[in-house]
C-alpha cells in the first residue's frame, strides 16, 4: 500500500518511478528538463523521481505515493495544485482557444494589471520563461545605454550572457564570456569594485535567502545612478511573493526593469519584463523582443487570476505567517536537541535549511534529513516555499516529523556515521550558489 501523509514505518516503494527512470536513461539528457527537479537533488534509490498529480499542499508520485510538497514546482505554485479559481479561468480559456492569429485582449489587460501591482511598470512585454525576460532586460539595457559590459549577483537562466559564469559555460564564444562579471550580494564594494562607464547594467536576485543589510539595495541604486547603469531587479523569487508588487514594493526601491515569472501563474508557463517606459519602448522598433507564444491566453488567464487572488486574499502575509510557524519550529527543535549545526533561515515566505561543515559533510545531512522526510510523507529538497494551500495541519506534520529526523541526524553525527545511515546514494551539488558566484576579479576599461 502507497505511504501516505504519516510518520510512516516504511520508506515508499518507488518502483514505477524506477522504471521511468530506466527509460529515460540515453533518451533524455540529464533525465530532467530542470536541474531542481532532476534525480541528482534527491537520494538515488529512497526518493521518488516523478510526480504524477497534486492537489492544494499535496503530490502524489507515480506509485501513489502521497506527500506535502515543500518545493511547489521549485516555484511557481503560489496558490497551490488545482487552485480552483486559477484553473476556472485556464478551463473557460480553453473553451475560447489557446492561440490566435492576432492579438488577445487579455494582453492588455493583463499589462493593466500588472502596472497596478508593480511599481515602475509603465510597459510590459511577456514572454515564455524567466530567462527569457532577463535576456531582454539585458538586451534592453545594452540598447538603452550604448554599453555591453553586464555585472550580476544570483541565478538567471541559461543564455549565453549569464551561464557564461558557471562552469557550464560550453558552447559560448570567449566574447560573450568577457562581458558578463559577478559581484557579492550585501557587498556594496564588490559592485563598486567591478562597475564602470562600460557597464549597461547591474542586475540581481533583489533576495535570495539572505535579507539586505546595511541598505544595500538602496546603496547599488545610488552606484547605478552614479555610473549611468541601469538597475535591473530579477524577481522570479521574491515577485508576487513578498508582496504582490515584489522586491520593489516590499523594500522600497525603484528599478529600472523588473523581470518576473514562477509564482505570476501559478504554474503557467509566462514570464514578463516591465519597466520605465524610455527603456521598454525601445521594443517597438530599436530591440527585437517578439516570440509567437508571448500572448498565449491560457498563461495569461492564469496570469489575472492569480494576481487577483494574490491581491483580494493578501496572500504573501499568509505565506509568511506560515513560513514564520515552519523556520522558528525548525530552530527551536534544533536548539531542544543541542544541535547548533543546522538552522533554517531567509523570508519567511521562502526559507532554507542548511548544515555546518564542522559537524561532517552537509550534502550527506542533508541526504540523511531529506530521506527521512520523505519516509515520513514530505517532498523535501532543504527548502520551505511555501503557498497559500499549506494548511495548519501540514505545518503540524512537518514539525513532528523534523522532531523525529533531526534527533536521527544527532545521533550520526555524534556516532560520526551520517553516511552509514543513508539508505541510497546522497544528493549532489550544483553550481548555483548564493554568494561568492564565480566572483571575477575587478576588470576596468583601458582608457
Amino acid at each position: 500500500m502507497p505511504n501516505s501523509i504519516s510518520l510512516n514505518q516504511a520508506y515508499p516503494v518507488v518502483t514505477e518511478s524506477d522504471k521511468l527512470y530506466a527509460r529515460a536513461t540515453g533518451l533524455v539528457p540529464a533525465y530532467t528538463q530542470t536541474l531542481a527537479k532532476g534525480p541528482g537533488q534527491f537520494v538515488k534509490g529512497v526518493a521518488p523521481k516523478y510526480v504524477k498529480r497534486g492537489n492544494g499542499s499535496h503530490v502524489w508520485d507515480v506509485d501513489g505515493n502521497e506527500y506535502i510538497d515543500y518545493l511547489m514546482a521549485i516555484g511557481p505554485l503560489v496558490l497551490g495544485y488545482c487552485y480552483d479559481k486559477v484553473d476556472a479561468a485556464i478551463k473557460a480559456q480553453l473553451a475560447d482557444g489557446i492561440t490566435f492569429s492576432q492579438m488577445h485582449p487579455l494582453e492588455v489587460e493583463v499589462a493593466e494589471l500588472i502596472r497596478e501591482v508593480v511599481p515602475n511598470a509603465d510597459m510590459v512585454r511577456y514572454s515564455k520563461t524567466g530567462c527569457d525576460v532577463t535576456t531582454a532586460a539585458v538586451r534592453l539595457a545594452r540598447a538603452y545605454t550604448g554599453r555591453e559590459k553586464v555585472l550580476c549577483c544570483g541565478y538567471h537562466g541559461w543564455h549565453d550572457w549569464y551561464i557564461a559564469v558557471t562552469d557550464r559555460n560550453k558552447g559560448i564564444p570567449k566574447a560573450a564570456q568577457d562581458l558578463t562579471f559577478t559581484f557579492n550580494y550585501n557587498d556594496i564594494q564588490s559592485v563598486i569594485d567591478s562597475i564602470d562607464h562600460e557597464t549597461a547594467c547591474v542586475i540581481l536576485e533583489p533576495m535570495v535567502f539572505e535579507l539586505p543589510k546595511d541598505d544595500f539595495l538602496h546603496k547599488l541604486r545610488k552606484v547605478c545612478d552614479e555610473y549611468g547603469a541601469l538597475l535591473v531587479f530579477d524577481e522570479m523569487w521574491t515577485g508576487f511573493r513578498m508582496a504582490v508588487g515584489g522586491a520593489q514594493e516590499y523594500f522600497k526601491v525603484d528599478a529600472d526593469l523588473a523581470c518576473f515569472s514562477k509564482a505570476i501563474a501559478n504554474g503557467m508557463p509566462i514570464g514578463v519584463v516591465c519597466g520605465r517606459k524610455e527603456i521598454m519602448q525601445l521594443c517597438e522598433k530599436d530591440v527585437f523582443f517578439f516570440t509567437t507564444f508571448g500572448g498565449e491566453a491560457l498563461s495569461l488567464a492564469a496570469t489575472k487570476a492569480t494576481i487577483e487572488e494574490l491581491r483580494e486574499k493578501n496572500v504573501p502575509l499568509q505565506l509568511a505567517a506560515q513560513g514564520k510557524k515552519l523556520k522558528d519550529g525548525y530552530n527551536a527543535i534544533a536548539r531542544e536537541l543541542g544541535i547548533d549545526y543546522t538552522a533554517c533561515s531567509g523570508h519567511d515566505v521562502r526559507t532554507i535549511i542548511t548544515f555546518d561543515a564542522k559537524a561532517g559533510n552537509p550534502l550527506e545531512m542533508k541526504s540523511l534529513v531529506q530521506q527521512e522526510m520523505i519516509k515520513r510523507g514530505v517532498l523535501w529538497g532543504g527548502f520551505h516555499n511555501m503557498s497559500f494551500s499549506h494548511r495548519d495541519a501540514d505545518i503540524a506534520h512537518t514539525l513532528d516529523a523534523y522532531r523525529e529526523v533531526l534527533a536521527m541526524l544527532k545521533k550520526a553525527v555524534d556516532e560520526k556515521n551520517v553516511k552509514g545511515y543513508l539508505k541510497g546514494e546522497p544528493v549532489e551539488p550544483v553550481f548555483r550558489k548564493t554568494s561568492n558566484f564565480n566572483m571575477k576579479p575587478k576588470q576596468k576599461a583601458s582608457v
